[in-house]
């Protein structure tokens, strides 16, 4: 298992040098969902709630310790899901890639396979929860 493992690009000691593996393109959703349930999360609230425009928003967040695999992460989601997004350096040893209203629900359809995915997916569920209570909110 190890050295499949090898084989898609994952190393011993990745914390500042993971690289994104090289996944068949057809599993590439999958991985992206199972990277997003690790190390990613959801936000679903108010932006300027102190002005009279509070919008309800939602933002999507992968964090690494490694800049060069969320700006590769960065590149292949443009590509196949269409989504804007952008790395920046986190308050502590870390990069955070982002995404806002527009590229968040894009990324929904992309990792959720949402025409094809069922419930009892390999997913966690809290997550998803979030993006689809934001999508009957706005609808």
């Amino acid at each position: 298992m190890c050295n499949d493992l090898r084989r898609l690009g994952f190393n011993e000691n990745k914390t500042k040098s993971l690289a994104v593996p090289n996944v068949p393109k057809k599993f590439f959703s999958d991985f992206v969902r199972g990277y997003f349930d690790g190390d990613g999360h959801v936000w679903v609230g108010l932006t300027h709630k102190n002005s009279f425009h509070a919008t309800y928003s939602i933002s999507c967040v992968f964090t690494s310790c490694s800049f060069d695999f969320l700006n590769i992460l960065h590149d292949r989601l443009k590509k196949v899901a269409d989504v804007g997004g952008v790395v920046r350096k986190g308050q502590g040893d870390y990069y955070r890639l982002t995404y806002s209203i527009i590229s968040s629900l894009k990324l929904f359809n992309f990792m959720y396979n949402v025409d094809n995915l069922k419930e009892e997916g390999l997913f966690l569920k809290r997550k998803r929860i979030v993006f689809e209570k934001f999508i009957k909110m706005r609808s």
